[in-house]
């Protein structure tokens, strides 16, 4: 019996969004994200864009349906599990900034080791042990997720595929974190030049990248709120932060944020615009 692709995705969403799209909308702003993805001979994509616009659901998505209906093997990296541990970032943070010692910019990711499991995956060395990072306690999680086989890669991050910042941009103050406590652009420098280097190394390995762009950088603390609220519901937990913390959270990630918003729409293989309700608007 034939698996209508629509419907899947549509079961797929209610069980992991606990909400309910409308097959019209699916079959406009979903399943031709997973059209263009089946029907090219690429087999490793970026999934980039700012925090709470629904990276990980769409890279869930992508993979329940390749792999119930066309048969292949997704395996799912998340940068976000790379995150150098508690120690190691206090480590850098007293040798280089204390900025540093907050997970988010490039530098706190084990960047190393993700290059090393995409290696293997180009060439087809598994198992791959992958690692998990909980943020609840911020720190490395000592279970791993072992995968066994794939023939697609999906990386997921939020500064996935991102150039580096431009100096002009770079110096200039855009919010109280860089103003009172990266007064001498250390910090800055520092996240850029690895961004520069070792960052774009790894992005070079990638055939794809898909950039989901916020209206503004605006909706991406609204959407982060909403999201630790979400994850506190699902955790039956309190939220690990309130507003006043999650924004000075947030200003971690607002420039190169605020860059990509600005730059990633000419970069991307498939830009996806998403509308005020965090609806994707237009594929391009």
């Amino acid at each position: 019996m034939k698996i209508d692709i629509n419907i899947f995705i549509q079961q797929q969403l209610l069980i992991t969004t606990n909400k309910k799209f409308s097959i019209a909308y699916i079959s406009r702003s979903i399943t031709p994200i997973i059209d263009k993805i089946i029907n090219t001979n690429d087999n490793k994509f970026l999934i980039s864009g700012s925090q709470g616009v629904g990276k990980s659901t769409l890279a869930i998505i992508i993979k329940l349906v390749i792999e119930k209906i066309y048969k292949k093997k997704v395996m799912i990296l998340s940068i976000d599990d790379y995150y150098l541990s508690k120690n190691k970032r206090n480590e850098i943070s007293k040798k280089i900034h204390p900025l540093l010692k907050t997970r988010g910019v490039p530098g706190t990711h084990d960047i190393n080791k993700l290059r090393r499991h995409i290696n293997n995956f180009n060439k087809q060395k598994f198992p791959i042990s992958t690692p998990k990072f909980d943020k609840l306690k911020d720190d490395c999680s000592k279970t791993l997720n072992k995968v066994t086989s794939a023939q697609i890669l999906i990386l997921e991050g939020w500064c996935c595929g991102t150039s580096a910042v431009e100096d002009k941009y770079l110096y200039k103050n855009i919010n109280k974190l860089e103003l009172n406590l990266d007064k001498n652009f250390v910090w800055r420098k520092y996240y850029n030049s690895i961004l520069k280097n070792q960052y774009q190394s790894v992005f070079k390995m990638f055939d794809i990248t898909i950039y989901l762009k916020p209206p503004s950088f605006a909706y991406v603390l609204k959407w982060r709120a909403l999201q630790e609220k979400n994850n506190a519901i699902k955790n039956n937990q309190k939220e690990l932060m309130n507003k006043k913390e999650l924004s000075f959270f947030i200003q971690h990630y607002e420039k190169i944020t605020k860059w990509m918003i600005k730059t990633m729409p000419a970069k991307a293989d498939i830009l996806i615009n998403l509308d005020r309700n965090q609806k994707i608007k237009k594929i391009t």
